[in-house]
């Protein structure tokens, strides 16, 4: 489809891959990326998702191989990141640490048992959620129209989740399940209650 758009146009469609999540997959799935299948592609990481240290910028953008005229890109990268001020450049102690980094990850079946856990849990309860295949992400639809007051609601009984209208999607909200154990079996009956409420 886009090496069709790209000759449509007479130039490359560019692909990003985000693949921040990569390793955090459930069900024993294998992930695969779509820049093995398309010479035009960006992959971007970041070692801050996988390791819960958002705040902390070290990542990569890598290009395939395959890509026509990728040494050019390569230096035209290059030259933005020093235009930009080197903001994006990780400070010499995690520089140092990427070998030791570059094998460490979440604890992934225990996010899978949260997944499950809060999934099964907020079914229950009457919401409607999607149970997704990685990250550490749910979204479930909000039981009242406004996203914002739910989750304002819900902070005043100290569950703190995001308004899906901050990262456009209205009528949503974001649950992350990085929280332990003990927060989640705190947090199902509020949710329940809140459920209920909206009835």
């Amino acid at each position: 489809m886009l090496t069709e758009a790209s000759d449509r146009n007479g130039r490359p469609v560019y692909l990003v891959s985000d693949e921040a999540y990569w390793r955090i997959v459930f069900d024993d799935r294998e992930y695969v990326s779509p820049t093995d299948f398309y010479p035009w592609s960006f992959l971007i990481y970041t070692y801050g998702k996988t390791l819960l240290t958002p705040g902390q910028r070290l990542g990569y953008i890598a290009l395939p191989p395959t890509m026509p005229d990728r040494e050019g890109m390569r230096q035209a990268l290059m030259i933005a990141q020093l235009t930009i001020g080197g903001h994006g450049v990780p400070n010499a102690a995690l520089q140092r640490a990427l070998g030791d980094l570059e094998k460490l990850s979440v604890d992934v079946k225990a996010l899978q048992r949260r997944r499950d856990r809060m999934v099964e849990s907020l079914r229950a309860s009457g919401y409607d959620l999607h149970s997704p295949e990685g990250t550490f992400y749910l979204l479930p639809r909000s039981p009242i129209e406004d996203d914002v007051a739910f989750t304002e609601q819900l902070a005043r009984d100290k569950v703190f989740i995001l308004p899906g209208a901050l990262v456009e999607m209205p009528g949503w909200f974001r649950i992350s399940i990085t929280g332990n154990d003990d927060m989640v079996e705190r947090a199902l009956p509020i949710f329940e209650r809140a459920a209920k409420a909206a009835r």
